[in-house]
């Protein structure tokens, strides 16, 4: 199953995140099949590519929660 998740970037102590959508059993940093997305929690700045995201959401990728999130707050009604 693939999943709409988080990858951490960033260095020591200023985190920063990127949105990707892996198959399930990979890594959380490891190789990913597309970027989807960015997040900074220092600024709260979030980028989405949401054509990408709903292609992905229609073909079956689950979000993980605090993607979900996002993509709530963002206007995407998810059932």
């Amino acid at each position: 199953m693939l999943k709409i998740r988080l990858k951490r970037c960033g260095r020591k102590k200023r985190p920063s995140y990127r949105l990707v959508l892996v198959p399930s059993q990979w890594r959380r940093d490891g190789k990913f099949i597309e970027e989807l997305g960015f997040y900074n929690p220092i600024t709260n700045e979030v980028k989405l590519k949401m054509e990408q995201i709903v292609v992905r959401l229609k073909n079956g990728a689950q979000p993980s929660p605090t993607v979900k999130n996002f993509l709530k707050k963002a206007g995407l009604e998810l059932s």
